[in-house]
């Protein structure tokens, strides 16, 4: 497993292992002493462990996010896409860091095998780029309805360069209400 770090270093691409031959591929999806040793390596911290897996089906043009949770549910996510396209987004919520209010994108796809570490303190998004796109992230903590909160896809002070062309947005209520991140309860 190789750890990429983003623009936003305690943000970090995961590329696995893929062992593959004319009967197909072979990779592991988490070895948690591996992904430890290799965030120790680049000297972040270690995640809580994971605790609840979540799958998601969206059509080409669904935008979910930006979401967090707040303390004392605040969630670390480990996301992929088993199927289909996603651009997936992190952006820096943590006050007083020097990276707050900036955003890392990656294409996920079924084809690139690639996931996105997405600690703590960070809202994530992501886009289907195809119809079908199947997602699943672990989190580090339960979802908490009251905890539960989202921050304005298309905030300009963030500036996220979202792949829409020849998409059309399709947002839930509550992202189409979300505030901007300078009125969001952090």
């Amino acid at each position: 497993m190789k750890l990429i770090q983003t623009a936003l270093p305690d943000v970090v691409i995961i590329e696995p292992q893929v062992f593959g031959d004319e009967r197909g591929w072979f990779m592991e999806s988490f070895n948690q002493q591996r992904f430890e040793a290799r965030l120790s390596e680049l000297g972040l911290p270690l995640p809580r462990p994971f605790v609840q897996d979540n799958h998601s089906c969206s059509q080409a043009g669904v935008l979910r996010g930006l979401h967090y949770q707040r303390a004392p549910h605040a969630q670390g996510k480990l996301v992929r896409v088993v199927k289909g396209r996603a651009f997936d987004v992190a952006v820096d919520i943590r006050p007083g860091s020097p990276t707050f209010g900036q955003w890392a994108g990656v294409e996920l796809t079924a084809a690139n095998h690639r996931q996105l570490w997405v600690p703590e303190g960070f809202a994530h998004g992501f886009v289907a780029l195809e119809d079908d796109t199947h997602f699943l992230y672990k989190t580090t903590d339960y979802y908490a309805k009251d905890c539960e909160a989202s921050i304005a896809w298309n905030d300009p002070a963030i500036g996220i360069d979202w792949p829409l062309a020849g998409l059309t947005v399709k947002l839930a209520p509550k992202d189409e209400q979300a505030p901007v991140l300078a009125q969001a309860v952090l």
